[in-house]
């Protein structure tokens, strides 16, 4: 650990261009370097959405229908599922076990050489200990009627990450530290002057992975980690305005869930949106589960995976009730 420092994890949804043929759409969630050195910052308040033009640009008409496309291949293909996988999917307490370790334990890239490498590296476990505050920012393109809608629906979700984890997660005005925005292309563009206003000390590669989106990247969210404690202290998030429904919701689960401490995916991991597959679109009874066990106060923020094995085995068996 560094004495002192910050460090920073970013987690993207992902997806291959579009093509004119029926190949299979494939996904992939990339983990941007950790960056460190930042000094603590007190909590970010609300993030005010830049001014844009109510009137989407081209650049924004675009990408709506490149989305929609994107949605309508992957439901064609089976993927986004939105049951909970138990027909067909079942798993044991040492598979979930496993996962935990792989998704909680484990960044997928490693930057300790200054370059980013595609290496799996093993980290602390890390999760938030603080109420988490979550400040939900709409840009002008979203219209006032859906905003209550998403607000509900979000207000809702957080309510069941509450329930799951037993730790205080809702909505605020004031004090916040996981700032939640759902802007179009032109409005994410346009947020780095906001940001500098709001945290001063942000890096030039953390700023531009937030207003510099590739269309291949769906939705992200970027945690910033106390290196002393391993909790993580304040989040960001990013939804594209343009996505279809079920894109879009499916975004909201992964990246507010995986903002709680879940920052990897793993392959293996099955029903879950933690996989870079899309299988599944939304919250599973696995993911529920490891939830659950992250927040469990027999593991602490600090251990490492060899620590925690133990604990993880019976919390997993538990769970799901034995082994296969």
């Amino acid at each position: 650990m560094r004495a002192g420092g910050q460090g920073l994890w970013a987690k993207a949804r992902k997806g291959v261009v579009l093509v004119a043929t029926s190949a299979a759409l494939l996904s992939a969630c990339a983990t941007p370097p950790t960056l460190q050195g930042r000094a603590t910052q007190p909590p970010p308040q609300r993030i005010a959405a830049p001014i844009i033009s109510a009137v989407p640009s081209a650049q924004s008409t675009a990408l709506r229908a490149y989305y929609a496309d994107v949605q309508a291949q992957l439901l064609a293909q089976g993927l986004m599922r939105t049951d909970d996988g138990a027909t067909d999917a079942p798993f044991s307490a040492r598979q979930l076990a496993n996962n935990f370790i792989r998704i909680a334990f484990f960044d997928e890239f490693d930057s300790s050489s200054g370059t980013l490498v595609a290496r799996a590296t093993e980290k602390r476990l890390r999760r938030w200990d603080k109420p988490l505050r979550v400040g939900l920012t709409f840009g002008s393109s979203i219209p006032k009627t859906k905003r209550a809608t998403e607000t509900a629906r979000i207000r809702s979700f957080l309510n069941r990450l509450s329930k799951l984890t037993g730790h205080p997660i809702a909505l605020a005005t004031t004090n916040i530290n996981f700032s939640l925005n759902i802007l179009n292309t032109d409005e994410i563009q346009a947020l780095g002057p906001t940001i500098r206003r709001t945290d001063p000390d942000i890096g030039a590669p953390e700023l531009d992975a937030i207003v510099n989106m590739p269309q291949s990247t769906y939705c992200q969210v970027t945690t910033s980690i106390n290196d002393d404690t391993n909790l993580i202290e304040r989040a960001f998030a990013v939804i594209r305005a343009e996505h279809p429904d079920l894109l879009h919701l499916s975004c909201l689960h992964e990246e507010i869930a995986q903002g709680l401490g879940l920052p990897n995916d793993s392959p293996a991991a099955r029903p879950s949106i933690f996989n870079d597959d899309q299988e599944f679109a939304l919250l599973t009874p696995m993911d529920e589960m490891m939830l659950k066990m992250l927040y469990n106060p027999a593991l602490t923020p600090g251990m490492t995976a060899d620590q925690a094995r133990p604990i993880i085995d019976q919390l997993a068996t538990a769970l799901v009730g034995g082994d296969s």
